[in-house]
């Protein structure tokens, strides 16, 4: 075995260029110290071994300086955690891939017994005298042509949604007569049923989901003709159910196309209303009586009648995509700019700037005179009146297609489901596309105003809740999310971040703690739990007022410092929640108070809470198509894209429907 000779151990440790002579010394020391250690085999035979500076001064220190070596040990141990904890990421809710109500095929043999009957005469026990029914015979029986109809259901199955199986049995358990045949034949109340079924587009249903053939009855006598109605009579019961169950609560689940969305599926009592049909002097009207009722629901019906007479196409003008003009610069599509404005302005914009529209000679440079008439078709349709030509002003210059708008508002009619029947005459209204908020109550003017909502990575939820409370002055409890992916990865670098920037740190328990004193890492892998929050301030990420919904996504209403992101079209920029252009008219409105009122308790500088009386609904809702206060259906873009992720839904379902 090669080995060092004492010279070249010697060697290896002499003082290197700049070391303290102490040092050195030291080092020479610790190094032949393990070396003698390291150096005793088995027997007392001698190893020798090549050591290290390294080594030598790490055994040094754990020797003479277990302390020293202590910290330097979790000083690296904290270093790995730290690397650790900014890696960790919160996810954002996820879109699925959408799985559909399926039908299943129900057997109907269960309702093939006789289970009731109505006798002439009881028979007589000879024996003693006393009346009987143990044993009846066929005489003795009188069948209702239903019942006389139930042996054909021994070997007969529907194809259903589960709801609509379970509420067909309950039905005719309960109540074990024909509803749509009379004399062996579809009575009148069947083809008022088959119409409702066959109008069912004109709500934004598939009409194929319903659809229903009449029987053929022409030579068909006994068993067949029993099984030939029946069959009629159970597949009309059964799509009529189906009809009703779409039309309350949505061909749809919204609970499974993304973790966005958060709304309790309605339970229709399929019973309930078969029977309100049965007694009801119109079948037709009381089928599409479980149609949505409201005014928003009605008025998005009219525009889809509207949208269907109308030429698809009809003179349809077209700016190139990606086009981007700003004022003083030229381009060909000038003309068909002008032409947009020409075709979908206003008369009193037209008649303000008649003599531009006149003199304009399709010509590519972007005037002074041109800008002014493009500021105005800004202004008028809501938008940044910059004169800047972007795809915002492209959008509302060339409108959106025929096709397109049917889509969206069908596409509205299936959410409208989504949402309770009444939504109450006092409530809260936010269009996440629209970047709107309206207040509206009886006897008030409705207030409605711009919000900034989230951005498509930390997207707003879609839900409704019941506001509860408006904060004064108020703290911002910074979500986990906030806190692991932006704060962490600041902390990591700068532990006293939190405490210098006007947070609040405290352990589950209350107590306040500094930031640096915190394992960061731990609280990213949820092994312990702390709370953050940012102290009232000019500064503080809420403003100075913010109205709560308690729910489980911690979103909510309020003010902001950044005020200048209202001026922008398209307001996508929070982490979730609501952020208004005129919070304290918010708060007021909800309060029943005036806004000098929420003025006056913000300026007292404290941090208070007032509880809001009554109950007032909030909707954070999705419509890219939704009726203004005029009652007319304004169009949106899908921010979110999620009218492609609702129409992958219906064509799932429309597969599962087969």
């Amino acid at each position: 075995m090669n080995s060092l000779a004492p010279c070249d151990l010697t060697k290896a440790h002499n003082v290197r260029d700049g070391e303290p002579p102490e040092a050195g010394r030291r080092n020479r020391l610790a190094s032949a110290l393990l070396a003698s250690v390291l150096s005793v085999g088995v027997s007392g035979v001698m190893l020798p071994l090549s050591v290290s500076d390294a080594d030598a001064q790490g055994l040094f220190q754990r020797l003479f300086n277990p302390e020293g070596a202590r910290l330097r040990e979790l000083k690296a141990k904290e270093e790995l955690e730290r690397k650790k904890a900014i890696k960790v990421r919160v996810s954002a809710p996820r879109y699925f891939t959408y799985k559909p109500d399926r039908l299943k095929s129900v057997s109907l043999a269960d309702l093939s017994k006789v289970n009731t009957a109505a006798v002439e005469a009881p028979a007589t026990d000879a024996g003693t005298g006393q009346e009987t029914v143990s044993e009846l015979d066929s005489a003795s029986i009188v069948l209702t042509p239903f019942d006389e109809a139930r042996p054909a259901l021994k070997s007969m199955s529907i194809e259903a949604l589960p709801e609509v199986a379970e509420g067909l049995k309950a039905f005719y358990r309960e109540h074990p007569n024909f509803v749509w045949i009379q004399d062996g034949a579809p009575t009148p109340k069947a083809m008022e049923a088959l119409l409702a079924l066959a109008s069912a587009a004109d709500f934004g249903l598939d009409s194929t989901d319903y659809q229903v053939a009449l029987p053929d009855l022409m030579g068909l006598a006994g068993a067949e003709r029993d099984a030939s109605v029946m069959a009629f009579e159970m597949q009309l019961t059964s799509a009529v159910m189906t009809y009703i169950l779409d039309a309350e609560r949505g061909r749809v689940d919204p609970n499974r196309i993304s973790g966005y969305h958060d709304l309790p599926r309605h339970k229709p009592d399929l019973v309930a209303a078969m029977e309100q049909i049965v007694s009801a002097a119109n079948a037709q009207a009381s089928i599409e009586g479980h149609q949505p009722q409201s005014a928003h629901f009605k008025a998005l019906k009219e525009e889809l009648a509207e949208l269907r007479a109308q030429d698809q196409e009809e003179d349809r003008i077209v700016i190139a995509p990606g086009t981007f003009l700003k004022p003083g610069k030229t381009s060909p599509e000038m003309k068909n700019v002008v032409a947009a404005i020409e075709k979908n302005g206003s008369d009193g914009l037209k008649l303000e700037h008649a003599a531009t529209l006149d003199a304009y000679q399709d010509g590519e440079d972007y005037t002074p005179e041109l800008v002014a008439l493009v500021k105005s078709f800004q202004k008028e349709n809501g938008l940044s009146a910059d004169g800047i030509v972007g795809k915002n002003s492209i959008r509302a210059m060339v409108g959106v297609t025929n096709e397109a708008k049917i889509s969206k508002v069908e596409l509205a009619m299936e959410r409208s489901r989504w949402l309770p029947e009444e939504l109450g005459a006092r409530k809260v209204f936010i269009n996440q596309p629209a970047f709107t908020a309206t207040y509206t109550a009886p006897g008030e003017d409705p207030l409605s105003m711009r919000v900034v909502v989230g951005k498509k990575s930390n997207q707003t939820n879609f839900f409704y809740d019941t506001i509860e409370v408006v904060e004064y002055n108020p703290y911002w409890g910074v979500p986990y999310s906030i806190i692991v992916n932006e704060m962490i990865p600041k902390l990591a670098k700068d532990p006293s971040y939190l405490d210098r920037s006007g947070y609040e740190v405290t352990t589950v328990s209350g107590k306040k703690v500094s930031s640096a004193s915190i394992d960061w890492y731990s609280v990213a892998a949820k092994k312990s739990s702390v709370n953050v929050r940012q102290y009232p301030g000019r500064s503080n990420a809420l403003g100075e007022v913010k109205i709560l919904f308690p729910n489980r996504h911690h979103i909510y209403m309020h003010d902001t410092p950044s005020k200048s992101l209202f001026k922008k079209d398209m307001r996508a920029f929070s982490h979730g929640c609501i952020r208004l252009h005129d919070p304290k008219a918010m708060a007021a409105a909800v309060l029943g108070k005036s806004k000098d009122y929420v003025s006056t308790r913000i300026g007292q500088g404290q941090n208070a809470q007032e509880k809001v009386g009554g109950d007032i609904p909030v909707y954070v809702s999705y419509f890219t198509a939704w009726p203004n206060m005029d009652g007319e259906i304004d169009y949106f873009a899908d921010v979110y894209d999620r009218d492609r992720f609702l129409i992958k839904a219906l064509e799932a379902t429309d597969k599962a429907r087969g």
